[in-house]
């Protein structure tokens, strides 16, 4: 079989922290690069690169890859994206010529749940409040107001990829789970373990409620103050998705004056806040700079994740991270007009699904 020809491209800070030495070592076993690793910018003042491309490898900052982007990239076979969601990046056109898409979503979403699994168990033992109380009375205050991990009830918006790699690391714990997910059938739910709500009362039951919901247009806005306000006394809710989906005004003022509340948010509608933001002094929010996705060493899974899907491709095997029209339809994959938070983040929204 004749070797492919390839071409990395993405945003520069990103092609060493996905593609380390070994990962470069083991794509190049297998492929020969035309080019330099190149970039968005770079590409499209250079697109006669594209002409003999059989295969391009990607990650955050990909290009847009739409007709005129596939005009100059005749023989393109195959796009292997180095990060989660695709949905800035790919159009209909690529489905339309059949070039197959595979991403390494399932590799990012581990980190997601894991950092989510950290949050949920601290935030249980209301270890967020209490910390912040012991300092400002400088003295031991009442634990028992917590509920703690037994028996207590965590709840999941979206049952999709990251969650449900969440769901394997709670089972560990002798939590009740429930959550909500429109595409998710009573039968699957009960076979994860989980039982399934209305989106009101996945707010009024649970303890804690974590967001893993892809940004859809029938999505942004869909978590408004009044869900926020129905949560117990002392429950916490969890945002590691998008910002967008939350309805952000109206969870700061919920915020504001239910003090009991805990939020851990690592993403913000806008990235980062304003610098009045409320979500910067408001003592009962806990605000982290979107680290819950793959982060310094964790980003190199994502590359051997291409890596192995580069070989199940050359074998004739199915992609592990294949992204079709069905799948795209229902999650970040979808294509959109233009990047959410791109320019600030570099990441396109989380894979959900």
């Amino acid at each position: 079989m004749a070797r492919l020809r390839g071409l990395y491209i993405l945003e520069e800070p990103s092609m060493p922290m996905i593609y380390g030495p070994d990962e470069r070592r083991d794509i190049a076993r297998y492929v020969d690069f035309i080019a330099p690793p190149q970039t968005r910018e770079s590409i499209s003042l250079h697109p006669e690169l594209l002409a003999n491309v059989d295969v391009i490898f990607s990650g955050w900052g990909a290009p847009r890859m739409d007709d005129a982007f596939l005009q100059s990239a005749p023989n393109l076979k195959a796009v292997f994206y180095g990060a989660g969601a695709t949905g800035y990046c790919v159009t209909e056109s690529l489905w339309k010529r059949n070039i197959l898409v595979t991403s390494a979503y399932e590799a990012n979403a581990i980190p997601v749940a894991e950092y989510t699994l950290s949050v949920i168990l601290f935030s249980l033992k209301h270890g967020w409040s209490l910390a912040r109380r012991t300092r400002q009375t400088r003295t031991f205050l009442d634990r028992n107001g917590a509920p703690g991990c037994y028996g207590s009830s965590v709840g999941l918006l979206s049952l999709g990829v990251t969650a449900r790699a969440l769901v394997k690391l709670l089972k560990a714990f002798d939590l009740r789970l429930f959550a909500t997910d429109p595409y998710v059938t009573r039968g699957e739910a009960h076979e994860l373990g989980i039982e399934l709500v209305s989106l009101g009362d996945l707010f009024r039951k649970c303890d804690v409620v974590s967001v893993h919901t892809p940004v859809l247009a029938e999505t942004i806005g869909m978590i408004t103050g009044a869900h926020i306000a129905s949560m117990k006394q002392g429950a916490v809710f969890i945002n590691t998705a998008r910002g967008e989906i939350v309805r952000e005004d109206e969870m700061i003022q919920v915020l504001s004056g239910r003090t009991d509340l805990q939020a851990i948010l690592d993403v913000a509608v806008k990235e980062p806040p304003e610098e009045d933001s409320p979500l910067y002094t408001l003592p009962n929010v806990i605000l982290t700079p979107h680290i819950a996705g793959s982060v310094g060493q964790e980003c190199r899974r994502m590359g051997r994740f291409m890596v192995d899907e580069l070989r199940r491709y050359l074998a004739g095997l199915p992609l592990q991270g294949l992204v079709t029209r069905q799948l795209a339809e229902r999650s970040s994959h979808r294509p959109v007009k233009v990047t959410v938070h791109a320019k600030q983040s570099m990441r396109p929204p989380i894979v959900a699904r």
